[in-house]
């Protein structure tokens, strides 16, 4: 892949229904949607035009990694959904977009940024700054 300067990448507010697929298909790559749940075209583009910025990185006109941000666009904002393909992985790629988003998040004048580590990727966050929350802990409302 090229250096993280040269990537093809953009910061979705309607996607095509193209890009819909291509972003149900690394949901469920990721584990988050589960392979009996239907594809619904209209729940990503809610996600991604509700979302304050969602980013996907391509590869000759491949999604080949996203990730968003969630906020109150006034101070808060949450980092999620960061993945990239498998064979994509272990190229800098979700560096470069979590990188991209919290430049996003400052520019639009958002200071604390949060998020929640998953499945083992407690490290990959480490090395980008990233500290656990004293006294925290994530909840999930079932």
């Amino acid at each position: 892949m090229n250096h993280p300067s040269t990537r093809e990448y953009a910061f979705l507010i309607q996607p095509t229904p193209s890009q819909i697929r291509q972003i149900i298909a690394l949901y469920r790559l990721a584990g988050w949607w589960g392979d009996c749940e239907p594809d619904d075209p209209e729940q990503v583009a809610r996600i991604v035009s509700g979302s304050h910025c969602f980013l996907v990185v391509m590869r000759e006109g491949e999604i080949v990694g996203m990730g968003r941000a969630i906020s109150d666009r006034a101070s808060d904002a949450y980092i999620q959904d960061v993945t990239v393909k498998p064979e994509c992985r272990g190229q800098r790629i979700g560096t470069w977009i979590v990188e991209k988003l919290i430049e996003r998040l400052h520019r639009d004048g958002l200071g604390w940024i949060g998020l929640i580590a998953e499945r083992g990727s407690h490290e990959f966050y480490r090395r980008m700054g990233f500290r656990e929350m004293p006294n925290s802990l994530p909840m999930l409302k079932l």
